[in-house]
């Protein structure tokens, strides 16, 4: 199992790339959402959360948590 945190704001090409390694090399791969109360987000947590689900929608291994 693996952690992958970050704020995903937006799911860019480079986490997509790491998340695909990811799930070459280890049996489930969390995805976990961060919230900085400092930050400014483009989107909010629920469409960042679906953003990464409908990316990875065929993939069992992922999860995403918050």
């Amino acid at each position: 199992r693996a952690l992958f945190p970050g704020s995903f704001d937006p799911l860019t090409l480079g986490h997509y790339d790491i998340i695909k390694r990811g799930i070459t090399l280890f049996d489930e791969l969390v995805i976990a959402i961060g919230i900085n109360a400092e930050k400014k987000y483009m989107f909010s947590l629920e469409e960042r959360t679906k953003f990464i689900e409908d990316a990875f929608k065929d993939e069992p291994k992922i999860k995403v948590v918050t």
